[in-house]
């Protein structure tokens, strides 16, 4: 599909089991923590202080967890909310391994299930899941939602 396309998508051009990978992939800088940190107002050491970070279980600073979802979601807006109408729900959240520095996230999405709207027949909605791994594959986020989708004539 053409990326410039994929943000046109409506609820016809998806299917059940239809998968897209993410691209591009984004590593992690010290930078884009500590600003996530500063906007969400998420002051815990472990996600800033290197001295803190040596005496706990991984001895490493960690990449908060929701920017990590945030990050992810970004990378899935071209290819599965670009055209939505709202994200309705985000459920089973799954931190499957830590985040760190310099670790670079990479996505893809699964569409689960797809419905036409009962009461308004111009829309409907995806659920999806998407997986995110870091560079050596391990799956470190996992997550559902729904998207309330146009279809497209």
């Amino acid at each position: 599909m053409e990326k410039d396309k994929a943000y046109l998508m409506g609820l016809n051009d998806f299917s059940v089991g239809q998968v897209f990978k993410h691209y591009p992939s984004k590593t992690i800088t010290e930078s884009d923590n500590n600003l996530f940190c500063l906007l969400t107002r998420n002051h815990h050491p472990i996600h800033s202080d290197i001295e803190f970070a040596h005496k706990s279980q991984h001895q490493r600073i960690l990449v908060v967890g929701t920017y990590v979802l945030s990050l992810v979601v970004g990378m899935s807006v071209p290819h599965i909310s670009g055209a939505a109408i709202a994200n309705l729900e985000y459920d089973k959240i799954v931190h499957n391994a830590p985040v760190f520095i310099d670790d670079t996230i990479s996505a893809e999405s699964t569409i689960i299930d797809i419905k036409v709207s009962k009461s308004k027949l111009d829309r409907g909605v995806i659920y999806v899941e998407t997986i995110a791994s870091n560079q050596k594959g391990e799956k470190v986020l996992t997550f559902r939602r729904r998207v309330l989708l146009p279809i497209k004539t």
